[in-house]
């Protein structure tokens, strides 16, 4: 397993995380590394908007440039 150190955090930030580890009876170390895990696991938004580009363009067709020339007329 991998080291992580993290330099200059805040007083109050620190306060926070190390009343929070324990409030659930846990270590910072363990309590900031679930938060770390838990951020890992979900893509940002930039790799999101990578994914949708690599998939190419989606042909919508007719139909859906009809229904919103409709909505669009219609307001």
């Amino acid at each position: 397993m991998s080291t992580l150190q993290v330099r200059d955090v805040p007083e109050g930030t620190h306060r926070t995380l190390k009343a929070r580890a324990a409030a659930e009876g846990r270590s910072l170390s363990d309590y900031v590394l679930e938060i770390l895990e838990r951020e890992a696991q979900h893509p940002t938004l930039q790799e999101l908007l990578d994914r949708v580009r690599a998939r190419g363009e989606v042909d919508l067709g007719d139909r859906a440039t009809e229904i919103l020339r409709t909505d669009r007329d219609a307001a």
